[in-house]
Parts: C-alpha cells; sequence; structure tokens
C-alpha cells in the first residue's frame, strides 16, 4: 500500500493517509486524481471495504415490478415513462401484480422491488392495497417498494401527512422503501433535470419518516450529466449526516446515468449536459463512497444494470461489496439505452463475484446473510432461476408490456 500511495501527487497522498471517514475538502481533492492517484485512491477504498465488511461479496434475488409506465411528471431523464394518451402506456392489474410476485418467489426470490410512474387518476389507496394482496398471496416474500416520489403523489392523493401514509403502507406490509428520486439533491440543478420533481427537502421528509417507522431504505445518486464535483461530494455528505441522524440506510448505490434514450439528451434539452460519466468517474465515485459513508454506510452497491458485469466485477475493487439483484425484469435502465440486460441469474452473480477474488453470499434485502458460496462453485446448489432460458422475454420484458393490450392503460383501471 505504501508503494502505491508514493506514487500519487503529495495532497492525494496526505488526503489518503487521512481517510477513515474524509471530510468534504479532502473529498473534492481526491475527486480530481487520476493515474496514479486514482489506483491509490481505489486501493485505499478496497482495503477499507475489507477492513469493514470483510471478503464475502453479496446479492439479492429480487424482482422489479413496475406495475405502470404512466405518469403525470415528464423528467428529462426519464425514458421509461409515457402519458396517458400513448399507445405504449400501461397498467398493471392487481391479479397480475400478484401472479408476478408468485413466480418470482416460486423461482427462488425473497423480494420483491415495486415501483412505477404516477399515473393520473389513481386511487390513493392502490399502494396499500398492492402491499396486502401480495402479503396475502406470498407473505414470506420482502415488499422493497415506493420511491419517495410515489409516497409524495400518495400522500397528496389521500390528503395525509407523508408520515401517516408510510405508516399505513408499513402497517399493510411495506418492508422497505427505495431510496431512488434523489437524483442529485440541490433544488437548482433538479430545477434543471427534472422540473417539477420532488424537492430534496421533500425527499429527505420521506426517508426520515420511513426511518422513524422502522423501515429501512436504500440510497442512490445518479450521476454524470450536468452535476460539478461539488454537486456529488455534497449529496454523500448529506446522505453521511442522515445515516448518523437515523441509521435507516441498508445501502449506497450510484447510477450513472444512461444517455441515449433519455429525452433530455435526445431532444438537447439541457444545455452543456454530458452522455453520462466516464470510466475513470465511475471509479471514482465508488471509492469515495467508501470513503465517505464507509464509517456509517456498511454497504456500496454495484448496479450491473449501470455498469454491466465486467465493469462490475473491477468496481469490487474500487471499495464496493454489493452487485444489487437478479431484478428478472430490470424496466428503466433497459428503455434509457442500457444494453446490459434486465435480468441476472445468481450463478452469473455468482461468478462475477468470485473472479473478483471475493466469496459470493446470497443475501436478504436487510443484508442478512442467506446463504455463503464457499469454493469454486461446482458444489453450489442449483437455483430455479438458473434454469429460466436466457432469453430476454422468457419472464417478460417493457417492451411486451408496451404491446399487450390487456394492459393498456385506462384512466379508470387506476382506480
Amino acid at each position: 500500500m505504501q508503494q502505491v500511495l508514493q506514487a500519487c501527487e503529495a495532497p492525494v497522498r496526505a488526503a489518503l493517509e487521512r481517510a477513515h471517514e474524509v471530510s468534504l475538502e479532502d473529498a473534492l481533492l481526491l475527486d480530481t486524481a487520476r493515474g496514479a492517484g486514482l489506483r491509490a485512491l481505489c486501493a485505499v477504498a478496497d482495503a477499507l471495504r475489507a477492513a469493514q465488511v470483510g471478503d464475502v461479496a453479496t446479492y439479492v434475488v429480487n424482482r422489479n415490478v413496475n406495475f405502470t409506465n404512466v405518469c403525470v411528471k415528464a423528467c428529462r431523464f426519464c425514458a421509461f415513462s409515457r402519458t396517458q394518451r400513448s399507445e405504449e402506456g400501461y397498467f398493471l392489474d392487481l391479479e397480475e401484480i400478484v401472479r408476478r410476485v408468485v413466480e418470482a418467489r416460486d423461482l427462488g426470490a425473497t423480494e420483491v422491488c415495486i415501483q412505477a410512474g404516477l399515473a393520473p387518476g389513481m386511487d390513493p389507496a392502490l399502494y396499500a392495497n398492492i402491499c396486502r394482496a401480495v402479503k396475502k398471496a406470498a407473505p414470506e416474500i420482502h415488499i422493497h417498494a415506493f420511491s419517495p416520489e410515489e409516497i409524495k403523489y400518495g400522500a397528496g392523493l389521500a390528503k395525509v401527512p407523508i408520515a401517516a401514509f408510510v405508516e399505513e403502507l408499513r402497517d399493510a406490509g411495506l418492508g422497505s422503501l427505495p431510496g431512488t428520486s434523489a437524483e442529485i439533491l440541490d433544488d437548482a440543478l433538479r430545477a434543471k433535470i427534472a422540473p417539477g420533481r420532488i424537492r430534496a427537502a421533500e425527499w429527505i421528509e420521506v426517508i426520515q419518516s420511513a426511518h422513524r417507522v422502522g423501515l429501512p431504505t436504500t440510497s442512490t445518486m445518479m450521476y454524470g450529466h450536468v452535476e460539478s464535483s461539488e454537486h456529488r461530494m455534497r449529496h454523500l455528505a448529506l446522505l453521511r449526516s442522515l445515516q448518523k441522524e437515523t441509521g435507516g440506510f441498508t445501502e449506497f448505490v450510484p447510477l450513472s446515468f444512461i444517455a441515449e434514450e433519455a429525452p433530455m439528451f435526445k431532444r438537447s434539452l439541457v444545455k452543456e449536459l454530458r452522455a453520462g460519466p466516464p470510466a475513470d468517474e465511475v471509479a471514482r465515485v465508488h471509492a469515495l463512497a467508501r470513503l465517505m459513508l464507509g464509517a456509517t454506510f456498511r454497504n456500496v452497491q454495484v448496479s450491473w444494470v449501470k455498469e454491466g458485469v465486467e465493469r462490475s466485477i473491477e468496481l469490487l475493487s474500487c471499495g464496493a461489496n454489493d452487485l444489487g439483484g437478479t431484478l428478472i425484469n430490470e424496466s428503466i435502465s433497459t428503455s434509457a439505452g442500457s444494453r446490459h440486460g434486465q435480468r441476472l441469474s445468481p450463478a452469473t452473480l455468482r461468478r462475477a463475484i468470485r473472479s473478483a477474488g471475493r466469496v459470493p453470499a446470497q443475501r436478504d434485502t436487510r443484508y442478512r446473510t442467506l446463504h455463503t458460496f464457499e469454493g469454486d462453485g461446482a458444489t453450489d446448489p442449483a437455483d430455479p432461476l438458473d434454469a429460466v432460458p436466457a432469453d430476454g422475454d422468457a419472464l417478460g420484458s417493457y417492451a411486451q408490456l408496451t404491446r399487450d393490450p390487456r394492459f393498456r392503460f385506462v384512466r379508470d383501471a387506476a382506480r
């Protein structure tokens, strides 16, 4: 390690030698690291990861259920949503949502991640009804559902405070919330990429409300668009401050901006927009997440949907310790132009983890270990999901849903 540190510039070396829970000032300095400095940054982050969480790298077997793509918002980075008049708008009824959950459970999933657009005319009771229906059909499944944007929308429809709405969902069976809708928690920047989106203070209110009633959440940051280094590091510092207050975050997930199909990229809606982050920036963000958050967040997750498997393997040496989930039906990044697939099998995730020199383990949503897979994989038990054909449409896809007349959005169907 000393040899690696000696090879980089003195200011970067000095900041790394202070690294444990780095200050905002040091983080801004380290975000300039290139070449030998970047290699040293990743090495220090990797060493801190090993000290904090060991050499096990985890994954969860889960399924995404995006029950509608119809949305009253028009976020400039979102290629998933459709208007209520679009011929590609869909809305899954409770029966189909439950069918997908039960199918996922039978394929070995322990979690369903349920998120969707904000459809006009929605019954505010729908969110709780989804939880009750899922828990009735598959009581053992963990429901990880409803972004802060959805929570705000549902509470507004119900005309109740956010805290009361979150508590109702918890009582209906909700187990945790995804910390999406965060992007960058800076309102001036948010106004550029998503006018009308949930404000930073409202996102924080939802997260704090969930943590207060015992619902953990993830946390995210979408980067590689118009944000600066200071935006990124202040976002991380804010998450760290929230975690010290509530202790309710299970993980941090950096999300690279996928530009290809994003409206603000295709239609040049935002000045000085980048087409996603370069590889060295992705490495710095993951490494700095470990250095800034590691003392309070044990888990830094790589999004294989954003980065691809090969790149994700490399990022496991930059401070990360988790590869996320099997997903089964990933729609958001896929619709934005990601070409890394909509699902991975558990065996594929384990092979990736082993190729990074780490020990794979299946976890649940709260990062409790379900099974650790020692050895080279020759004795790994068979997973039901591994037997599903690799065809991307074998378990359904976003493209199929947008063409399926059974689920065509009709305003009354949202009630």
